[in-house]
């Protein structure tokens, strides 16, 4: 039995099947990972996650109960669920990837969608089925009185679901999105909007990435639950229980981005795209192409900064790396063909022999990213609604020079916004002339600034994160 569980949708590993009939272990990146593996030895927590690929659900039930033996991985044990496939994808693709998702980033085109239905009745169906399974398996592996760390959009109801079955245990939840106000939160049914808030109060501690979104939580909760609401103690009181409200600002660990961004892979990357660029001036963006990251708008103010600036053709690229996401919803398809498209047309009007204006890669490589970072005078991170963005946090600790153009939507701009160039993500004459601004700024005043995004950006790394979390809990 373990004493400190995590429960989230991905896990630290994916199994890929190899050519020897075998599995090939691949290791997970992100903030949770970097975090749980700096947690020490002495009793490692338990990671719950669902076997999301066919090579998963092999390693799922070759192993006793779906427990993985991963001797010597730095996240400790883990337990694999093996989800049945079409619960699993109207859970994921359809609810929280298409339904939650689009609620708390605030993409709903409302004149057409959403229009929930006899339809979506099923999927909100595979939505409980999917978080009492992990309900369930978190009861069965806890301790008496464990703290159970409960991760994202995907797993809402699991902590009222898991309280059910062990009130014993102390349970948090996190949501790495940021969170709809009322106003719009209440587009869900009125049953599954209250639903949704009354599974993340089963916790004891509810977090956020800024107060911004807890905040919003805590209006919710207020509006359609009828809560109970302390804005000042940042608690919530419903149904005879009382949840606290956190606000735990995700950061970076600048020295294991530092010593991976040295790396071989890396600077022949770097190598590569001065090959490419020569001395010119870059601005950079790395993203997911996902509707919420906002790429389209942020390549027509690149276009309207070319056409408004003559002086600038021939002298900076823009380096633009938006790598596929959610392929299997059709959203996200024609959001990469539309980016596509829209850097074609900057390609079409503005390239000459010697000059490419903009170079856009779809394909994920991370090394090459991380050299883009170092190379970058201006990174531009441009999101519609974002609950946090570690590349805004990211490109300023790689580049001391890196000018940061950043949405004021970007959950990062609680911390980063003072020492960035602000824009609205709407406003693409408005990011335009921010794209000039930053690429003109004196070199004193970039380096002024970035020493403090740097710092900022640094200040809450995920072992602390996770630390202030667990001692919520204590």
């Amino acid at each position: 039995m373990h004493t400190v569980l995590v429960a989230s949708n991905r896990g630290p590993v994916s199994f890929t099947p190899s050519a020897d009939g075998g599995l090939t272990m691949r290791r997970g990146g992100g903030g949770l990972v970097s975090g749980l593996s700096q947690l020490g030895d002495d009793d490692p927590p338990l990671w719950i996650c669902a076997a999301l690929t066919d090579g998963d659900r092999g390693a799922a039930r070759a192993a006793p109960g779906g427990r993985l033996d991963l001797a010597g991985h730095p996240t400790g044990p883990l337990r694999m669920l093996d989800i049945p496939p079409a619960t699993f994808h109207r859970a994921y693709n359809d609810v929280a990837n298409s339904t939650l998702w689009f609620v708390h980033h605030l993409l709903y085109d409302t004149p057409n969608t959403p229009s929930f239905g006899a339809r979506f009745r099923r999927e909100w169906e595979s939505y409980q089925d999917y978080n009492a399974m992990f309900a369930a398996a978190l009861a069965e592996e806890a301790a008496h009185g464990a703290r159970v760390l409960v991760q994202d959009y995907h797993l809402t109801l699991t902590p009222a679901m898991l309280r059910a079955l062990r009130p014993d245990l102390r349970v948090a939840h996190f949501s790495h999105t940021p969170w709809a106000p009322p106003e719009y939160f209440t587009l869900l049914p009125d049953d599954v909007a209250c639903e949704v808030l009354a599974g993340i109060l089963g916790a004891d501690h509810a977090g956020f990435l800024t107060a911004r979104w807890a905040n919003a939580f805590m209006d919710c909760c207020e509006a359609v639950l009828g809560a109970d609401v302390d804005r000042v103690a940042r608690t919530v009181r419903h149904e005879g229980r009382t949840t606290r409200i956190g606000v735990h600002p995700l950061g970076v660990d600048g020295g294991a981005l530092l010593a991976r961004a040295g790396e071989p892979d890396v600077e022949a990357r770097l190598h590569a795209i001065r090959e490419a660029v020569g001395d010119r001036r870059l601005i950079v963006r790395v993203d997911r192409t996902e509707p919420s990251k906002n790429i389209v708008r942020g390549l027509l103010a690149y276009r309207e900064f070319l056409h408004d600036h003559p002086e600038w053709h021939g002298r900076v690229v823009h380096l633009a790396f938006a790598y596929p996401s959610r392929h299997d919803l059709p959203e996200y398809r024609e959001y990469t063909a539309a980016v596509m498209r829209c850097a074609k047309q900057i390609e079409d009007e503005y390239a000459t022999e010697d000059w490419e204006p903009i170079i856009l890669d779809v394909h994920d490589d991370y090394p090459r990213s991380l050299a883009a970072y170092r190379l970058a005078d201006v990174l531009l991170v441009n999101p519609i609604r974002d609950g946090m963005n570690l590349v805004a946090k990211e490109g300023p600790i790689l580049s001391p020079r890196c000018v940061l153009v950043l949405s004021r939507e970007a959950g990062a701009a609680a911390e980063l916004g003072p020492d960035a160039i602000m824009v609205n993500p709407y406003d693409v004459s408005g990011t335009a002339a921010a794209l000039h601004e930053a690429l003109a700024m004196p070199e004193d005043e970039r380096l002024k600034r970035g020493r403090r995004l740097a710092a900022a950006a640094t200040a809450l790394p995920p072992r602390q994160w996770l630390a202030e979390q667990l001692a919520a809990l204590a």
